[in-house]
């Protein structure tokens, strides 16, 4: 079965490090957006499993992306925000707009790993 991971982030390389890594652990299926914008269309017209979504985004951040995917109502969707420095803030920020889990974001994704295993108990 195939597992469709959305990313939202305004970096390239980013995306193409992710998708990397999401691949590593089942996900191969990715679809990506820029903004939060974009991001929330590709999550409308897309079925995916999980969102990982970047705090800092052009427009709309990645908290308010959070709150509107989760207005859209489909529960069973996981959201894994990353953020450059986690802080009391961020993870309160985080968690009341709905996220599943959040970490930092590093150059090897390991964090992400962790937070999408522990969210799918892998």
């Amino acid at each position: 079965m195939k597992k469709k991971v959305l990313i939202i982030d305004d970096s390239e390389m980013h995306q193409e490090l992710m998708s990397l890594a999401l691949n590593d652990v089942g996900f191969d299926d990715v679809v990506t957006a820029f903004c939060g914008e974009d991001g929330l269309k590709m999550f409308e017209e897309n079925r995916v499993a999980l969102v990982v979504i970047d705090t800092k985004l052009p427009g709309m951040n990645g908290f308010e992306v959070c709150r509107n995917i989760r207005k859209i109502g489909k529960e069973d969707v996981k959201i894994i925000v990353l953020t450059g420095v986690i802080d009391e803030v961020d993870a309160g920020k985080a968690r009341d707009a709905g996220a599943d889990d959040y970490c930092v974001k590093t150059s090897d994704f390991s964090y992400l790993l962790k937070a999408v295993k522990n969210v799918f108990s892998m």
